[in-house]
């Protein structure tokens, strides 16, 4: 009955956990590690030096917490630092920007909120890529 129970739950493994693809950016990567309706998470790299674009989301509120490194945070008019263990939350409509200005990888978890999550909700307000 137990070796019964445990190949079952190694099958339902199997069959629940994908292959995560990660998405280069000019200023990192990031990877979708899971997708629900209402929700996203994210795991997210930022390169020495590197930084985001300046934007907002119209449909959607995230919650950042660091996991490596130091990560450089604009929210609105305020620019401060979260070390690792450290988060934040931005709320509906409100610009934001991570930045990395160590010579070490900064890597976050992103969690999104909304009703729809896709990547084109993103009004650049300013970009060091050209994509604004």
């Amino acid at each position: 009955m137990a070796s019964q129970f445990l190949a079952m739950m190694m099958q339902t493994s199997r069959q629940t956990v994908g292959r995560i693809e990660r998405t280069l950016r000019p200023w990192g990567w990031y990877e979708t590690v899971s997708e629900s309706p209402n929700h996203k998470i994210k795991r997210i790299g930022v390169l020495p030096g590197q930084r985001i674009s300046l934007q907002k989301h119209c449909q959607r509120t995230e919650h950042w917490v660091v996991v490596q490194g130091t990560a450089r945070v604009t929210l609105d008019d305020r620019i401060f630092d979260l070390a690792v263990g450290q988060h934040c939350d931005i709320a509906l409509g409100q610009v934001h920007r991570l930045a990395n200005v160590t010579s070490e990888p900064v890597e976050i978890i992103e969690v999104q909120f909304g009703a729809y999550l896709g990547e084109d909700d993103i009004v650049r307000l300013g970009d060091d890529y050209g994509r604004a």
